[in-house]
């Protein structure tokens, strides 16, 4: 496809269309209604273009260009708008298109195979409209860019006449909208003269909540899930799909090969989150609250759950230390040399006595296990959920925030969100000669690792220790916690403090005697 979009158009594409949605952000988020009408429909289409838009290299052909955009929406997607978009986008830079009309089509018909029920009189339709557009204007690139906008334009225009949602609120789609801009800045991009700005009907003063979509739940969705998540196959994503789609609605799975980026609206945020444990591993963890209640009225507050006796939270923890810190706050500890073991977990669980259970695995090897125990503790009656904490700091984040007084989903999204923000990394010491992200490493090598991965190899344990805080601090962060383990040198603790204050001025930092065996400190970044 370079005679279509050539490096030149595509970059030219990212400046408009980057422009076109920041101008018309605010007007698509006021007349965002459906799927729900949380008026951020505008500023998750323009957060994921844009960062699509930045992976844009100086180098490379139109597609190359493109594939990377799609892979950066995937890996930044917002909302419902802004994984449609990244599949659009992954269409879009396809091989094999044969001209920008089919370009198009493969765009258009990527977007619907992501979504699980496809509504008419949203995005998807203007999609397939301006790919048909395309396909009957003449044979150059600015000629089917001009035919897919103008095809695309009067499709957004009869969208009020396929939702009714639409019609009742007197506005076009949200999300069709969004599209239409883009489409727009493409034909400009391609050499055709900018469109006029489409009025769209005026925002509702009082949008009305959407109904759900078809084949979806009955209840109104209570929060929004996203995860990236990394598969091994397709069977794992066919039964992620059938899980999520009983859980919820506006499920849409974008992405290919083994990264998929995942979006449901459900009542159910921690069966959604264990759903892509079972599937893979999930990561990139986002739960937001919705505006819209069961009950279908914007900002009305779910009704109230039946009162519960109690409320436990069950989490694996690798050393004594860090045992006593989780029991001081609530929790009831099971030892990491315990949790892959039979039913440990599920003992644990049922040792609670409590109708509702919190599991943290605070390691990916044991998320199988969690799985397992919180299946069959619902089995038994208990409302279970599991936090994929993926390290004991990510645990220690969700405990910080646990309210037990909340209701159960609260407490849940609150603690995933603790443990999702948290950034974790280690110091560890190689046990034998092996191969790693930062080069061959041998046995007695200090091992810096970040977020599961050896990122630095060196001879002593402090410097390692400044390396790692270095790269995790890079991208900001509030407060660092240090968790000392057995083999930590004496003045460790007083050593990384005084570089987080001479480098972090901002960043706070704890520090916690753990006193686990297998790493001489753990690291933390909220």
């Amino acid at each position: 496809m370079p005679y279509a979009l050539d490096p030149a158009a595509v970059r030219s594409w990212c400046a408009l269309g980057r422009e076109a949605l920041g101008e018309a952000c605010a007007e698509i988020d006021a007349i965002n209604v459906f799927p729900v009408a949380d008026g951020d429909t505008g500023t998750n289409l323009t957060l994921t273009f844009e960062a699509a838009a930045r992976a844009v290299d100086a180098d490379g052909t139109g597609e190359d260009m493109l594939r990377a955009m799609a892979r950066a929406a995937l890996l930044d997607a917002r909302g419902n708008s802004g994984t449609i978009l990244a599949q659009y986008l992954r269409g879009l830079g396809a091989s094999g298109a044969e001209s920008l009309a089919d370009a198009l089509r493969r765009a258009a018909d990527s977007a619907y195979e992501a979504v699980a029920h496809p509504v008419e009189g949203t995005m998807l339709t203007v999609a397939a409209a301006a790919a048909d557009g395309a396909a009957a204007g003449d044979g150059t690139p600015r000629g089917q860019a001009a035919a897919a906008y103008e095809a695309a334009r009067s499709a957004l225009e009869a969208t009020p006449g396929q939702l009714a949602v639409l019609g009742e609120a007197g506005v076009v789609d949200a999300g069709a909208a969004g599209l239409v801009t883009l489409l727009s800045a493409l034909s400009t991009a391609l050499g055709n003269p900018p469109a006029e700005a489409s009025a769209h009907p005026e925002p509702p003063r009082s949008a009305p909540c959407a109904a759900p979509e078809t084949g979806a739940s009955a209840a109104s969705a209570l929060y929004e899930v996203m995860y990236l998540l990394e598969t091994t196959g397709p069977g794992a994503l066919h039964g992620l799909r059938a899980a999520l789609d009983a859980l919820g609605d506006s499920l849409v799975i974008g992405g290919g090969e083994d990264l998929w980026s995942v979006h449901v609206h459900t009542p159910d945020a921690g069966a959604a989150v264990e759903a892509g444990i079972a599937a893979g591993r999930p990561y990139r963890i986002r739960v937001t609250h919705l505006a819209a209640g069961h009950e279908g009225t914007p900002g009305t507050p779910p009704a109230a759950e039946p009162e519960r006796s109690s409320r436990a939270v069950v989490a694996v923890v690798p050393g004594a230390g860090l045992a006593g810190l989780c029991a001081e706050a609530g929790a009831t500890v099971v030892p990491s040399a315990d949790a892959a073991r039979g039913d440990a977990l599920l003992a644990a669980v049922r040792a609670t006595g409590a109708d509702e259970v919190v599991v943290l695995p605070n390691g990916t090897e044991f998320h199988p296990a969690a799985a397992r125990a919180a299946e069959e503790a619902r089995a038994e009656g208990v409302r279970a959920a599991v936090i994929p904490t993926r390290a004991a700091v990510q645990g220690l984040a969700a405990l910080a925030v646990h309210a037990p007084e909340h209701r159960f989903d609260e407490d849940v999204v609150t603690m995933t969100s603790a443990a999702g923000a948290t950034r974790y990394g280690e110091v560890t010491l190689a046990e034998r000669q092996s191969w790693t992200m930062a080069g061959i490493c041998q046995a007695g090598d200090v091992l810096g690792l970040v977020d599961g991965d050896v990122a630095v190899i060196g001879a002593d344990i402090g410097q390692i220790a400044m390396d790692v805080l270095a790269r995790m601090l890079a991208g900001g962060g509030e407060m660092v916690t240090l968790v000392l383990g057995e083999q930590a040198p004496e003045g460790l603790a007083g050593l990384l403090e005084e570089y987080v204050r001479r480098a972090h001025l901002a960043v706070d930092t704890v520090v916690y005697e753990g006193r686990q065996q297998a790493s001489p400190l753990l690291v933390g970044v909220e």
